[in-house]
């Protein structure tokens, strides 16, 4: 497996056509799960752990990885599956890089990396409630016949063992631009409703006001409602915050849509993301987004929305 995660740096040219590729993989139950293999550094045979006394249930124990000490999430737990007999084999651990941290997922085992579209992945069903931990779904053929694959929301895994923290220095704010900001909108798109209320929450700490949206093609409808409708975008929102990874469409064909638009093309659009390496940066450049974040920082969030406020005053 680790051989066919060697080339995740040389797949980044999927970023962009609106395509991702899924790591799927079993909890030792008949269920199909994945995440973005962008996300995973590595899959390894489970490693011997060793326990933290007083950790949160979820937590398997540390391992030393590549000379550091990363923490193990049993995922099923984790997801709230109820407990069953460990695989005997031991299982495997996926290696993962999330809002600039490593940990690792305990899961069963891996059946396939599969490249698919955005367009091609589906939000839960809204019957599904709030306190399921899924992103998304999608089909997958496999072992001759239709399986629903379940996508997992990693970040709402992590900020229900890790406690995020959305206070905002003090030293950030600016006397001259931070008021100005009070009563002004923007516009936040993010499939995952933990994300969501992390930023909605920072922001609003400063007087913004947030419109929502799950997904990039939401989003994108929002602003061409708008500009059919006659509206100057920028009149209507000071900024866009947008996830890269999202069904229907994801944040880098969403903003490749507002550039090519004239009637939205000079749209200030912040990518905020959990996905880490050198490669965003040049899908920011390549797509024509203002800004990158890696999530979570709720310093560089409100510095990004004074930082566009300062170059509306000097518009005018």
């Amino acid at each position: 497996m680790t051989k066919i995660l060697d080339s995740v740096d040389q797949r980044t040219k999927l970023v962009g056509e609106n395509r991702l590729e899924l790591l799927m993989f079993r909890l030792n139950s008949r269920q199909i799960f994945a995440i973005n293999v962008f996300k995973v550094k590595e899959v390894i045979t489970r490693p011997p752990m060793n326990k933290m006394p007083g950790s949160h249930p979820s937590l398997c124990g540390i391992i030393n990885y590549r000379g550091k000490s990363v923490p193990v999430i049993d995922m099923r737990a984790a997801i709230r599956m109820p407990a069953k007999a460990e695989d005997p084999a031991g299982g495997n651990v996926i290696i993962t890089e999330y809002n600039r941290t490593v940990q690792g997922f305990l899961i069963g085992s891996v059946i396939n990396i599969v490249n698919t579209s955005w367009s091609d992945i589906m939000p839960p069903p809204s019957t599904a409630g709030r306190k399921h931990f899924l992103t998304a779904i999608t089909h997958y053929e496999h072992e001759g016949r239709q399986e629903i694959v379940e996508i997992v929301d990693v970040e709402k895994v992590l900020a229900d063992i890790i406690s995020y923290d959305v206070e905002i220095s003090e030293e950030v704010l600016e006397d001259e631009v931070t008021p100005l900001l009070r009563g002004k909108k923007v516009l936040i798109v993010d499939d995952s409703s933990t994300a969501r209320n992390q930023i909605r929450e920072t922001l609003q700490q400063v007087g913004l006001q947030v419109i929502e949206r799950q997904d990039g093609l939401q989003a994108l409808k929002l602003l061409q409602s708008w500009a059919d409708e006659g509206k100057t975008v920028t009149d209507e929102i000071l900024m866009m915050f947008t996830d890269a990874e999202m069904p229907e469409m994801d944040g880098y064909r969403l903003t490749a849509e507002v550039r090519n638009d004239p009637r939205m093309s000079n749209l200030f659009i912040c990518l905020n993301t959990s996905l880490s390496g050198s490669f965003n940066q040049a899908m920011v450049e390549k797509v024509g987004c203002d800004r990158f974040i890696s999530k979570f920082q709720p310093d560089l969030l409100v510095q990004t929305a004074q930082e566009r406020m300062r170059q509306l005053i000097k518009l005018d």
